[in-house]
């Protein structure tokens, strides 16, 4: 208990104290307001213009926040994104009774940079896109009757070497893009200008299962003009709201002073304890009172988790005093048309997706992100570790030091009272891009990797001080010689790694191999795997999946062996799959432009197969989910002349020990679970198919698939030809749900079916990837996946079919005449000369239908542009037994053709 004693003389004093005993004696009043200033926005692009000085001009759009002004460029064929200034404008209408009040402009975020204005008057700036910042403003405002105040912000994604992330795989939208808040405190209030934070700071230095201590402290600032004698009185309350416990501290403030208080907690009986099974909450509530007085001036709550944690290098991590494996994913924060300005709606339905997963750990990356992303952290039962957003690299500059020791102690105190956060840490692969000139082995080059040890050992030591109950972490790419060269695997208490073993490196073994290593030469160091995936564009697929290849199988490869591997490992300690839902990179290219599909989720939160493998290993209800629901529309090959089916694989997770699979109500049998897959042979009839997965006592499920089956032959009376689409150069099946057309991939001709003659498929050599296609972004198209591949020098397309009216597609796209593009490290494409093929500005090529030339001199000096999908349409009558053929004859290089459509219109 704290308590100063003074005397106050003359007059004035009295008069003062007079004054500010009527404002303290206004109950409802008195307690602070926060509201929400969302509504009624103007916002427009700089064009040169100060408007934070200039009168009010015309060009403003109206918008409500959140806002970002790159929802639309970042997904555009064009380059680059905004990266400039935005001015946003908004009228305060304050009311007069606020006078004696404290207010500030609270803003969840920015992106990157801002500057803040009141009636003219810049309030304050913030650097750092992602964590929450707050100005006072009453010095500023007008408070007669009918006074408007205008706010202004200017904000700015620019390029800044001093603030980062400086480079990233991902998109620095601008913007304010999360909510903004009004704030009205009482003179006497828990401070508002701690790195906007709470004002209340909540610990749990011991907890057991038989009692808790807990520990609450925070910092109470007397605006009034007069001495204030004051109670905080702060009350622990369980789920239902019945009080727990409370303590009172008395606090003596002369005018204009600040005062910490700490109160303890001790003899929690029996607490009930927080997990990801049984996340319980109880609150804490302080409140400041005059001494005299009953009614509160000011009242700050938090949520409150009892639990206790650690991790052993050998044996993982240990949660309430038991073995706990963290299995979970990453998370950015952004969704289609919206860019990064979510609702917070949508940033809680993420964790609700993770939590039906059965996941129980959310890395944050890589930056921290809206406060309901914690909140519903703390409400489902979800640990998390945060992060700031130093990425790839730093600058070595006292700027760029100073920015990030800002910004970590702003993710500590803004996210210090969740119970669910148990990591704080602040590298991301900070290696995987030395600046040019620099080697890990030349001077230049070891001098920089010492500055950026330095920057995380001050960056660590900065964290312990803040928050010594929790862990830092500093996670690295899979150059294990770099990191341990440049010493980050010795600072932070865990080591995380992110691995790609079988997609951007090598095969799925060496993932294994480097859990393995860490082992033996990092023995004391606790790991987690911090990221992992495979590209997946969930429209592609492939009964024999290749590195390389998106489809949904071989992603479907990845995951199985990689959680396998991880499982099998206790001195794991968790893993998070790269990533959560689909995001948005504008510099990314490859079959899906701007957008990062290592995933578990579309981007439209719609979930893939490896969802459903995570759900049969974590889930511990009954379960049972039918692989590649999505995949609702196929197409194939009746297997035989005669036939009327097509098997293909089927695969269904679950948790149980067995599976049965129906195809239209008929038992195909049941089969054991390989490691929570069951693998059957289904052979899908013309039309609707019905499959029914059932599992020991879980609920069955449903799924119902259209199949277009292609016949044999042709010219088959028992199944009448309609349509047939081919991506050239091609070994995936492409479905177009949208059109309802499925993608066959290449096949060489037989008579009576359909297939190219001659010629190879379009491969980059040298690049050591996929052996066929190309990973530019095409332009003018959404299906790039199809334009990217093709084949080289065939002479001829044909396709046996009956005699009618049809409409022939042709689809072009040259790949070889690519420009240069900006060489990204995550980026499959390639622009080194090892990977470039020339091509001859010459290439010319007739196509002909039937005999008759369609496309004279076809080339890349007339149709064919570098990189644009180009189609024409024919129509065609053809005779009896004459077919479809298309005739490619080179006048000059090779002749290519990347797609063809066949439609039966008669």
């Amino acid at each position: 208990m704290i308590e100063r004693k003074s005397s106050a003389g003359g007059w004035g004093k009295v008069l003062k104290m007079l004054a500010c005993a009527l404002l303290l004696a206004q109950p409802a009043a008195a307690q602070r307001v926060v509201q929400s200033i969302n509504s009624n926005w103007l916002f427009r692009k700089a064009d040169g213009t100060d408007f934070a000085k200039t009168p009010a001009v015309a060009g403003w759009e109206k918008i409500s926040l959140p806002h970002t002004w790159n929802t639309a460029d970042v997904m555009d064929d064009e380059p680059g994104y905004y990266r400039g200034v935005g001015w946003y404008r908004k009228q305060l209408h304050i009311p007069a009774e606020w006078q004696n009040r404290r207010l500030y402009l609270h803003f969840e975020g920015a992106g990157q940079a801002a500057e803040v204005y009141v009636n003219g008057q810049l309030a304050g700036r913030h650097a750092g896109g992602y964590t929450a910042f707050r100005f006072p403003i009453s010095q500023w405002l007008k408070f007669e009757k009918g006074a408007v105040n205008e706010v202004i912000v200017k904000v700015d994604n620019s390029h800044n070497p001093d603030l980062p992330p400086l480079s990233a795989d991902f998109t620095f939208y601008g913007g304010l893009y999360r909510d903004v808040y009004l704030v009205a405190a009482n003179p006497v209030h828990f401070d508002l200008n701690d790195h906007a934070a709470s004002g209340l700071f909540v610990t749990t230095p011991n907890v057991s299962a038989e009692a808790a201590e807990v520990a609450v402290s925070g910092t109470v600032t007397n605006n009034a003009p007069t001495r204030q004698r004051l109670t905080v009185l702060t009350e622990l309350t369980d789920r239902e709201g019945r009080p727990v416990a409370q303590q009172r501290s008395s606090l003596t403030l002369a005018a204009g002073e600040k005062r910490a208080f700490k109160q303890n907690f001790t003899g929690l009986k029996q607490p009930h304890l927080w997990s990801p099974d049984d996340p319980y909450l109880y609150h804490v509530t302080s409140t400041v009172r005059a001494a005299s007085q009953a009614d509160a001036l000011d009242a700050v709550s938090s949520p409150l988790g009892l639990r206790w944690f650690r991790f052993d290098a050998a044996a993982g991590f240990y949660l309430n005093g038991k073995p706990f494996k963290l299995i979970g994913t990453n998370r950015h924060q952004d969704f289609p048309g919206l860019g990064n300005a979510l609702p917070d709606a949508l940033a809680e339905r993420d964790l609700q997706l993770l939590k039906q997963m059965g996941g129980n750990f959310l890395r944050v990356s890589h930056y921290p992100q809206d406060p309901a992303v914690l909140a519903a952290c703390d409400r489902l039962g979800i640990l998390a570790s945060v992060e700031i957003p130093v990425v790839n690299a730093i600058t070595d500059s006292p700027a760029f030091f100073e920015n990030c020791r800002t910004m970590q102690t702003e993710m500590i105190r803004q996210g210090h009272n969740h119970p669910s956060v148990i990591i704080w840490a602040y590298m991301n692969e900070v290696l995987l891009r030395l600046p040019a000139g620099l080697t890990k082995d030349n001077e230049a080059g070891k001098a920089y990797l010492g500055r950026v040890a330095a920057l995380a050992q001050e960056l660590e030591a900065l964290t312990r001080r803040e928050d010594p109950d929790r862990y830092t972490m500093l996670v690295n790419h899979g150059a294990f010689e770099l990191y341990q060269q440049a010493g980050l695997t010795k600072i932070p208490m865990l080591v995380g790694w992110n691995l790609y073993a079988g997609w951007y490196s090598g095969g799925f073994q060496g993932f294994p191999d480097f859990l393995d290593r860490h082992r033996r030469e990092l023995p004391d160091k606790p790991l987690l795997v911090t990221e992992y995936g495979a590209d997946s564009d969930a429209r592609l697929h492939s009964f024999k999946p290749l590195r390389f290849d998106k489809t949904t199988e071989y992603a479907n490869l990845y995951h199985q062996f990689y959680l396998k591997e991880i499982l099998a490992r206790p001195f794991v300690a968790g893993s998070t799959v790269w990533n959560l839902a689909e995001f948005n990179s504008e510099t990314r290219q490859e079959a899906v432009p701007h957008i990062n599909n290592k995933s578990l989720l579309t981007a439209d939160r719609q979930p893939k197969d490896a969802y459903l493998f995570y759900q049969a290993h974590l889930l511990k209800t009954p379960f049972v989910r039918i692989g590649s629901r999505a995949w609702n529309l196929r197409s194939g090959l009746a297997v035989g002349l005669d036939s009327l089916v097509c098997r293909q694989p089927v695969e269904v997770y679950t948790n149980q020990p067995a599976a049965e699979l129906l195809l239209n109500g008929q038992s195909l049998g049941t089969h054991p679970a390989e490691f929570g897959v069951v693998r059957f042979t289904v052979p899908f009839g013309n039309g609707l198919n019905q499959l029914t997965a059932r599992a020991a006592t879980a609920p069955p499920d449903h799924v119902e698939v259209q199949f277009q089956l292609l016949p044999n032959n042709l010219a088959s009376d028992k199944l009448p030809f309609t349509e047939l689409n081919v991506s050239l150069g091609d070994q995936r099946t492409f479905t177009d749900a949208k059109l309802s057309q499925v993608w066959l991939p290449e096949q060489a001709y037989a008579p009576g079916g359909w297939g190219y003659v001659g010629g190879k498929p379009f491969a980059l050599p040298g690049t050591g990837r996929l052996p066929y296609g190309s990973d530019r972004n095409i332009l003018g198209t959404d299906y790039d996946a199809l334009y990217e591949t093709q084949r080289v020098g065939l002479t001829q397309f044909r396709a046996d079919v009956p005699a009618g009216d049809y409409e022939v597609t042709l689809h072009f796209a040259e790949l070889e005449a690519a420009p240069p593009t900006e060489q990204l490290v995550y980026n499959l494409a390639k622009t080194d000369a090892a990977a470039t093929v020339p091509a001859s500005a010459s290439r010319r090529f007739d196509v002909l239908l039937n005999g008759q030339t369609v496309l004279p001199g076809l080339g890349i000096d007339n149709y064919l542009t570098p990189l644009q999908a180009t189609s024409f349409k024919f129509p065609v009558s053809v005779r009896r037994e004459q077919g479809i053929v298309v005739d490619f004859k080179a006048a000059a290089g090779e002749a290519v053709l990347n797609g063809i459509q066949i439609k039966r219109v008669e």
